[in-house]
């Protein structure tokens, strides 16, 4: 299976962007979504935007209007634009997909928007 790993977290203050990228070991044209969760501490790991192989996108209300996801099947990469960042935003992300019914995922990559 396609192997992933994330990076671009870090520390930002509130209202900061960061851009997370999200490399495969492989192709990830035959994956047909493609998505960004998120996990803060004490609570249940949640979607926070999805990205289908065709571009098409679908976001969490929470982040509408603030994040970007896009894909880049060539590079095998998917990428997470975050702006306006929020304390709530602070989290792990992870990149991730399922294929017949099993979840993949990445190691993470640690955001903390600080005030």
């Amino acid at each position: 299976q396609v192997q992933l790993v994330e990076s671009g977290g870090g520390l930002v203050q509130a209202g900061g962007s960061l851009r997370l990228s999200c490399i495969a070991s492989g192709s990830i044209f035959s994956i047909n979504v493609m998505g960004w969760h998120r996990q803060a501490p004490g609570k249940q790991r949640e979607l926070v935007a999805s990205i289908t192989r065709g571009g098409r996108a679908t976001y969490v209300e929470a982040v509408l209007g603030r994040f970007t996801i896009s894909r880049d099947n060539a590079k095998n990469t998917v990428y997470l634009q975050m702006n306006s960042l929020k304390l709530e935003d602070t989290a792990v992300y992870y990149c991730g997909y399922t294929t017949f019914g099993t979840d993949y995922w990445g190691q993470g990559t640690q955001v903390t928007v600080s005030s």
